[in-house]
């Protein structure tokens, strides 16, 4: 889907080095926290940089966004709203230990995108780029696609699909999906949805 989206002209995504942004000969990135403790944070103003840089090349708004385990969960109504956001995003990934707490001065949305800890912020850069790429027009096939999938109202899951075979390894078709009648059908998969309790 990313690649057809590409290739359609709907987004254009740009990888940045944040070394273009370093400080000094070395182009630092990094240093310890005050305060002692393990490991090294992104310091602020290579960040500040970055995002000043990215905000001075284009006319569009830029949307700042940072993946981190403090963030608010992610979830598919956010997908939904940034996809119809009519903005560029930047996305920071962070590393090692994370990053200056002051960076989030200058960022619009702070997200997680679950209760773990990653290695660094691009995977959830990539689901999160995945996740509103996919609900831009023309990007997925069918018309509804999007409207009638998992957590679209961020708590129902899908009913399930079968296809071909109708008999596999003894596992059967459920018999509805067989009889033609679409009102039954649709009780049927209703009925199948699973809903999560908030």
């Amino acid at each position: 889907m990313l690649h057809k989206a590409r290739d359609l002209n709907i987004i254009d995504v740009q990888i940045i080095d944040i070394r273009d942004f370093g400080l000094g000969k070395r182009r630092q990135v990094d240093d310890t926290p005050y305060g002692g403790g393990d490991g090294m944070l992104l310091m602020i103003e290579p960040l500040y940089n970055l995002i000043n840089s990215v905000k001075e090349k284009t006319t569009n708004e830029v949307k700042i966004l940072l993946p981190s385990p403090r963030g608010k969960n992610y979830v598919q109504s956010d997908a939904i709203r940034l996809s119809q956001a009519n903005c560029d995003f930047l996305i920071i990934c962070p590393r090692y230990e994370g990053y200056d707490e002051r960076l989030t001065k200058y960022v619009d949305e702070v997200f997680s995108v679950g209760n773990y800890v990653l290695t660094g912020g691009e995977i959830p850069a990539m689901i999160m780029v995945d996740s509103i790429t996919r609900l831009l027009p023309g990007v997925l096939g069918g018309e509804k696609s999007a409207e009638i999938e998992s957590f679209a109202d961020d708590k129902t899951r899908e009913f399930p699909q079968y296809t071909r075979p109708e008999m596999f390894d003894s596992q059967g078709v459920p018999k509805v999906l067989l009889t033609g009648n679409h009102k039954q059908i649709e009780q049927w998969r209703h009925s199948m949805m699973i809903k999560e309790q908030k």
